[in-house]
């Protein structure tokens, strides 16, 4: 669904007025083209601040992508600044760093990014260490609220003994400065292992992968479909019979199989995998998008309103996993689970207490399981997206919806693609050395963190 009012202060008279009235002026974002992915990374030269061996290694990284790398502010407009902090151990050491940046911000290009690189507070920290550390989680989700233009502020956290250019690391600072995380904003990504391989070509990281994509239909689960494919997955597409017609468009767009069935009924998981084996020989990635909601105040909530809408959203994925990793030799590689959990799972949601409760109840699964999967070289993830233009939300009137979209740093919904992006990057071999994550996808919306 379009948003009339963005369009309304990017050009024209009223780009004029929205600014002498000094309204809010959301930016168009910076979105991967498909005919150009990643082409260009960044929209100017790459700035990294910091000292020593971990801003070396920063510094090179950026070099093998063949950006125009600074040690010191350049001329002109800046693409993206990297701003590493792994080496900080008392909170007055940051001022020269942070204030460095601050030199430069009004240099950032449209769409531009701000990365901070920073270690994990740990519980045997010195205090002082501790501080500082911490310090970049309040430093950073503040810098993300003062960037404009469609800019985005977000950090990668190294656990201990993990180097800048392991490849999750590396993965997840292409992620962040690239197109394809136009609507992931005030984020942290925390890198806890060295596992992951770097792909053999960035812009088709998945080729070669088999995906599972369900809710494929339509709307979010039809784009995740398009992105996976476009980054060289094989997919299957499984969506509810109701909307078969729709399903079987979406997979010839995208050359993959269709399989309608119902993923609450026994047998989902045993059909799945017959179809994935016989077709492809196997399942690397698992996309857990289905869901529905069925809003009620609490005090009015119906017994099929709460079960219906925890059956989807979580009971159906719990099954199909256990299903999943009992299967010998069906994930040689390890399997990559993503599932969809929401704001509404973090901050709550008025009218929404079954959708929160199940939404929640995806992230507690997700973090259970990423232990698990981690001794057979797979992962378990989460995105929870905030509010995002879709069929769901063309549905809420037209007021509720305006201030919905405005409630976030960028001032405005996301796209489906954004989640699709995410979710790609996320079940890439680059992202091997991140489990049990949610990310979130809501341009930094004011609801928890």
């Amino acid at each position: 669904m379009s948003d009339a009012y963005l369009e309304l202060v990017n050009s024209g008279v009223t780009k004029t007025l929205a600014k002498k009235l000094g309204l809010p002026r959301p930016a168009h974002l910076r979105r991967t083209d498909p005919a150009a992915v990643d082409t260009p990374l960044i929209p100017g030269r790459a700035l990294v601040i910091g000292e020593g061996p971990d801003t070396d290694a920063v510094a090179r990284t950026l070099l093998g992508w063949d950006l125009d790398v600074h040690r010191n502010v350049p001329d002109g407009r800046i693409g993206a600044v990297v701003v590493v902090l792994t080496d900080l151990t008392r909170p007055e050491q940051a001022s020269q760093r942070v204030l460095a940046l601050g030199s430069v911000l009004r240099s950032l290009a449209p769409g531009g990014r701000v990365v901070t690189v920073s270690r994990a507070a740990g519980p045997h920290d010195e205090p002082a260490v501790a501080a500082v550390r911490t310090g970049v989680d309040g430093l950073l989700r503040s810098i993300a609220k003062e960037l404009r233009a469609g800019a985005t502020g977000n950090g990668i956290v190294l656990g201990d003994q993990i180097s800048p250019d392991a490849p999750s690391a590396v993965g997840a600072l292409r992620f962040l400065l690239s197109a394809r995380s136009a609507f992931v904003d005030g984020q942290f990504v925390h890198v806890n292992t060295a596992d992951g391989v770097a792909p053999a070509d960035w812009t088709r990281p998945l080729q070669g992968r088999v995906a599972v994509v369900t809710g494929a239909a339509r709307g979010i689960g039809a784009e995740i479909a398009r992105v996976l494919h476009r980054d060289g997955a094989q997919v299957l597409g499984v969506d509810v019979p109701a909307a078969g017609e729709s399903l079987a468009s979406v997979m010839n767009q995208v050359g993959g199989i269709a399989l309608q069935l119902d993923i609450t009924g026994a047998d989902a998981a045993a059909r799945i995998i017959e179809r994935a084996r016989s077709r492809y020989g196997r399942i690397d990635i698992v996309v857990h998008n289905a869901g529905i909601t069925r809003d009620k105040l609490l005090a009015n909530m119906k017994p099929d309103h709460w079960d219906s809408v925890v059956a989807v959203n979580v009971h159906a994925q719990l099954r199909m996993n256990e299903a999943f990793l009992a299967t010998d030799g069906l994930s040689p590689d390890g399997l990559r689970l993503v599932s969809l959990a929401s704001t509404s799972g973090i901050a709550g949601n008025r009218g929404q207490t079954n959708y929160g409760f199940s939404k929640a109840a995806v992230i507690g699964m997700t973090r259970a399981l990423a232990p698990r999967l981690a001794h057979g070289a797979g992962t378990a993830n989460a995105v929870a997206p905030g509010f995002i233009e879709t069929e769901m939300t063309a549905r809420i009137p037209a007021l509720t919806r305006q201030v919905a979209r405005r409630l976030n740093s960028l001032q405005q919904g996301g796209q489906p693609v954004d989640v699709a992006e995410t979710i790609a990057f996320l079940a890439s071999p680059q992202a091997g050395g991140i489990n049990g994550e949610v990310l979130r996808v809501c341009g930094q919306n004011l609801v928890g963190q």
